[in-house]
C-alpha cells in the first residue's frame, strides 16, 4: 500500500483528502505544520507527498528545497496560487507536479496516481532503462536506440539517464546541469540546450524521428518514453 503524507493546515480539506485517498487504497498521514513536515517525513517514509505551499511556521517551498537535498520522493504542491510564477517556482524546486485550489479531490487522486506511475528510482537506472526502444547499460555506459548503439559524450549520456530515469518528470535547466556536473560548476543555461539539441539529433535517425525529449515552454524538459 502506498503512503501519502498530507501536509495541509485546512482541517477540512485535509479530512477530504484522507477520506478519497484511503478510498481509493493508500495510507495517509497528515500534518498541519510546516515546521513538523520534515520530522513526519523521515518517520513516515512516505511514496509521495502532497504538500500545501502556505503551511504555518515553514511554507512549501522552503520544505521542498530541503527535500530535494536528501530526497527524490515525489512531491505534488497544492496551492491557492495561480500565478506562472509560482507555477515554474515550484517546478524548478523539484515539485513533480502542481495543482491550485479549488480542486476536485478525485483530481487530486488521479494526479497521485500518474505521478505514482510514471516514477522510477534513481538507483534503478543501472537498468537498462525504461522501454526496449530504447536502452541505457550504466555499467557499460551505452546506449542502444531500436538496436542501434548511439555514441554519446559523458555530458549527454548523464543527462539522458537523469531524465530517463524519471519519465515525464519536468526538470529545469539548472536541475540538469547538476545531473551532467557533480562538480559544481557555473555553466550557462543554453549549455543545457545545446545538449538536447544534440540528443535528438543523434537518437532522431535510430528513432525514426520519435521525440523522446519533450520541450516545456518557460520551464524545461521532460523525457518521453518511445512507444
Amino acid at each position: 500500500m502506498k503512503r501519502i503524507l498530507i501536509a495541509e493546515d485546512e482541517p477540512k480539506l485535509a479530512a477530504l483528502l484522507i477520506d478519497y485517498l484511503e478510498r481509493f487504497g493508500f495510507s495517509t498521514h497528515w500534518v498541519d505544520d510546516g515546521a513538523e513536515v520534515m520530522t513526519n517525513f523521515r518517520t513516515y517514509e512516505p511514496d509521495l507527498i502532497l504538500l500545501d505551499l502556505m503551511l504555518p511556521n515553514r511554507d512549501g517551498m522552503d520544505i521542498c528545497r530541503e527535500l530535494r537535498k536528501c530526497s527524490e520522493v515525489p512531491v505534488i504542491m497544492v496551492t491557492a496560487r495561480v500565478e506562472e510564477i509560482d507555477r515554474i517556482l515550484g517546478l524548478e524546486l523539484g515539485a513533480d507536479d502542481y495543482i491550485c485550489k479549488p480542486f476536485s479531490p478525485r483530481e487530486v487522486v488521479a494526479r497521485v496516481k500518474s505521478v505514482l506511475r510514471r516514477m522510477v528510482p534513481s538507483d534503478a537506472v543501472d537498468s537498462r532503462a525504461t522501454r526496449q526502444r530504447l536502452m541505457i547499460d550504466e555499467a557499460a555506459y551505452e546506449v542502444t536506440a531500436d538496436g542501434t548503439e548511439v555514441a554519446l559524450t559523458p555530458q549527454e549520456f548523464h543527462l539522458l539517464k537523469a531524465m530517463a530515469a524519471q519519465p515525464h518528470r519536468v526538470f529545469s535547466r539548472n536541475q540538469l546541469i547538476d545531473k551532467m556536473y557533480d562538480d559544481g560548476r557555473i555553466v550557462s543555461d543554453r549549455t543545457v540546450d545545446t545538449y538536447i539539441k544534440n540528443l535528438r539529433k543523434k537518437l532522431a535517425v535510430p528513432l525514426h524521428n520519435d521525440e523522446v525529449i519533450a520541450s516545456v515552454y518557460g520551464v524545461g524538459y521532460k523525457y518521453v518514453p518511445p512507444e
